[in-house]
C-alpha cells in the first residue's frame, strides 16, 4: 500500500495540512444540547409571540388598505430628493472613512504577529469587541446628546460601531499575511514605520478597500435607522414622512432607499469581486478589469522580492518612478477618493466648530448618564429584553427556514440549470436591498404594534444574509468528494446530502449562530418604530430625557449581546 507524504510550504503553518482533530464526546454532547435548546428556544419564541397563519391572515385587510394608501406614490421634486440622496451618501461615506482609518491601528494592536505584548492586543480585542456589541442607535442618541442634531453624531455613531466588524476583519487578515515582506524590509535597515506600511498596509489594501466598501453597503442602511433619531438624510425624510402617517411619500422615499441599497450593493459587489479575485479568478481569455490592475498593482509594489532593497539601499537620492499605467491607476484612484472624501465633507455640512464644542461639554453632558436608574423600572427593562431575544430567536428560525432552500437553488454547483441560478441570485440581491427598518415599519402598519412585526421584519433581512451565506459555503465545498460520491453510482440526491451537504454542515451552523448574534443587535434597533422589544423604550427614555434608563438598558443590550456573541463564538469554533 503506498502512502502519500504531504510536504508543508514554508509560508503556511504546518497545523493546516493535519486533519481537523475530531470533537471530544463531552463537547460534542454538549454543543449539541445547546443547538436543540436554542431550537426549542426559537420554537417557544415563535409561539409565544402569536406569529402563525391565523395572525397572518387577520392582517391581510391591514395590507390591503394600506397599499391602497400608498399610491400613488408622492416623490419629492428633484432637486431635494438629490439632496437628500447627497446628503445620506455623504454622511455614509465620512461614517466609513472614520472607521477604516481607526481600525488599522487597532487591528494592527489586536494582531498577534504584530504586537507582541498581552496587554496592548487584548486592549485592542476588548475595544473590537465593545464597539461590535453597542448598537449605533445607542451611540447615535448618545452623541445626539453631545454634539446636538446634525450629521455629525451619526458619523461619529456609525464610524465608532463599524470599528467592531472592520477592525476584527482587518486583524484576521494581518495575522493571516506572509510575514516575508517585513523581514526582508526590516533585514534591509527599514524601520518599524516602514515595515508596517510597505509589508503590511500595502499587500492588505485591496482587502482593506474591498472591507471598506462591505462596510459602506451595511452602513447605508443603518442611516435610514438613524434618522428615526434626528440624523440628517433620506432617513430623516423618512422618518418625518412615516410620523406623519404620510405613506405615499415615505414609501416613495423608502424605494429609493431600496434601488439605491441595491444599486451599492452591486456596484460594491462587483468591485470587491475584482480587487479580492486575483490571479484564482483569471483566466487567459478574460478581460483583465480596471479594478483589478489597480490592486494589483498595490500587491506587487509591496510583495517584489527587490523592493526593500530598492527602497531602504545605500542609494544616492531619491528614485522617482516613471508614469506607467500602473503609476496613472493609482493616482486617478487616490485622486477619486479625495474627491469624494471633499465632496462628502460639504454634503454632511461637517462642522468643526461643533466638534469642538462637543468635545469641550463632553464630561459634563455624559454625567448626565450615571447612575444608571434601577428600582421599579427593572422589572419592566427585563421583561422587554426578554421579549427582544424572542424577536431575534423567531426570526433566526423563520429566515432559517426559507433562507436554507434558497441558497441552495442559488449555489452553481448544486443546481446546474443556468436561469434557476440567475433567479435565485437576483432574489437575494434584492433581498438584501431591503431595509430591515422600512420592513419592519411595513410589518407595524399590517400586523399592529409588536414583536409579529419585528420578527417577520428580521426574518426577511435573514433570508437576504443567510442564503447568500449558505450558497457560498456550499461552492466552496471540495468537488473531488462529490466526484467520488458519483464514481461509486450515487444519484444527484444522493451526491448532494451524502457529499455536499456533510461538507458544509459545519458552516451552515456557524452562518445561523451568526445571524442569531447578529438579530439580537437588530432586534434592539426595531423597537424604535414599535416593533416590539426594549427599543421602544429606549427611544422613549431618550426623548424625555431620561439618560439613566438609557443607561440601564445599554448595559442590559451588552449584557445579553456579550453572552449570546460568546455562545456563538464556542459554537462555532466547536463545529470548525
Amino acid at each position: 500500500m503506498s502512502t502519500i507524504i504531504s510536504i508543508p510550504r514554508p509560508d503556511v503553518a504546518p497545523e493546516r495540512f493535519l486533519p481537523r482533530k475530531p470533537l471530544p464526546r463531552a463537547n460534542s454532547v454538549a454543543v449539541a444540547a445547546t443547538l436543540f435548546l436554542l431550537l426549542c428556544a426559537a420554537v417557544w419564541s415563535t409561539v409565544e409571540l402569536r406569529i402563525n397563519l391565523a395572525t397572518i391572515a387577520d392582517s391581510i385587510s391591514n395590507a390591503t388598505n394600506f397599499v391602497a394608501r400608498m399610491f400613488p406614490l408622492d416623490f419629492p421634486p428633484p432637486g431635494e430628493l438629490a439632496a437628500l440622496i447627497f446628503e445620506t451618501l455623504a454622511i455614509v461615506v465620512l461614517a466609513t472613512l472614520l472607521a477604516v482609518i481607526i481600525s488599522i491601528p487597532v487591528s494592527l494592536l489586536a494582531a498577534w504577529n504584530t504586537t507582541s505584548g498581552k496587554f496592548g492586543r487584548g486592549g485592542a480585542r476588548v475595544v473590537i469587541v465593545l464597539a461590535r456589541a453597542v448598537p449605533d442607535l445607542i451611540l447615535a442618541i448618545v452623541f445626539l446628546r453631545i454634539f446636538g442634531l446634525g450629521a455629525l453624531p451619526g458619523i461619529l455613531a456609525m464610524g465608532l460601531h463599524s470599528v467592531g466588524m472592520i477592525g476584527k476583519l482587518y486583524a484576521d487578515a494581518v495575522e493571516e499575511l506572509d510575514n516575508g515582506p517585513q523581514e526582508a524590509i526590516r533585514a534591509a535597515g527599514g524601520g518599524r514605520v516602514q515595515q508596517i506600511v510597505s509589508g503590511i498596509v500595502v499587500p492588505l489594501m485591496p482587502q482593506i478597500i474591498a472591507t471598506a466598501l462591505h462596510r459602506f453597503d451595511i452602513n447605508l442602511r443603518i442611516s435610514v435607522i438613524l434618522g428615526y433619531v434626528g440624523i440628517g438624510g433620506i432617513g430623516l425624510a423618512i422618518a418625518t414622512a412615516l410620523r406623519s402617517l404620510n405613506y405615499q411619500r415615505g414609501m416613495a422615499l423608502a424605494l429609493v432607499v431600496l434601488l439605491l441599497c441595491i444599486a451599492v450593493e452591486l456596484v460594491s459587489g462587483t468591485i470587491r469581486a475584482a480587487l479580492l479575485g486575483g490571479d484564482r479568478s483569471r483566466s487567459r481569455n478574460r478581460r483583465v478589469s480596471w479594478a483589478e490592475r489597480v490592486s494589483e498593482s498595490w500587491v506587487c509594489r509591496g510583495s517584489k522580492g527587490n523592493g526593500a532593497k530598492e527602497g531602504f539601499g545605500a542609494a544616492a537620492g531619491p528614485v522617482t518612478p516613471p508614469w506607467t499605467a500602473d503609476r496613472v491607476r493609482r493616482f486617478l484612484s487616490v485622486t477619486a477618493v479625495l474627491a469624494i472624501v471633499f465632496l462628502s465633507v460639504i454634503g454632511a455640512e461637517f462642522s468643526w466648530e461643533a466638534l469642538g464644542y462637543g468635545l469641550a461639554n463632553a464630561p459634563a453632558t455624559l454625567g448626565a448618564f450615571i447612575p444608571p436608574a434601577g428600582g421599579d423600572i427593572l422589572p419592566v427593562l427585563l421583561s422587554e429584553m426578554l421579549v427582544t431575544v424572542q424577536i431575534a430567536l423567531a426570526a433566526t428560525l423563520l429566515g432559517s427556514i426559507v433562507a436554507i432552500p434558497i441558497g441552495i437553488f442559488a449555489a452553481r454547483n448544486v443546481v446546474t440549470n443556468r436561469p434557476v441560478q440567475t433567479v435565485f441570485r437576483l432574489l437575494i440581491v434584492f433581498i438584501r436591498g431591503l431595509p430591515e427598518l422600512i420592513v419592519a415599519i411595513i410589518f407595524v402598519v399590517i400586523t399592529g404594534l409588536g414583536g409579529v412585526a419585528g420578527a417577520l421584519a428580521l426574518a426577511i433581512g435573514a433570508i437576504g444574509l443567510l442564503s447568500k451565506l449558505v450558497a457560498d459555503s456550499l461552492e466552496e465545498t471540495d468537488v473531488r468528494v462529490q466526484q467520488a460520491v458519483q464514481a461509486h453510482g450515487a444519484s444527484p440526491i444522493q451526491v448532494f446530502f451524502a457529499a455536499t451537504v456533510r461538507q458544509s454542515a459545519p458552516a451552515f451552523v456557524a452562518h445561523i449562530m451568526y445571524l442569531l448574534d447578529s438579530n439580537i443587535r437588530a432586534a434592539t434597533l426595531l423597537g424604535i418604530v414599535g416593533a416590539g422589544g426594549i427599543g421602544f423604550l429606549l427611544l422613549n427614555a431618550s426623548r424625555v430625557m431620561q439618560f439613566d434608563v438609557v443607561t440601564t438598558i445599554v448595559i442590559l443590550v451588552l449584557i445579553v449581546v456579550l453572552t449570546v456573541e460568546a455562545l456563538s463564538l464556542w459554537i462555532r469554533k466547536a463545529v470548525h
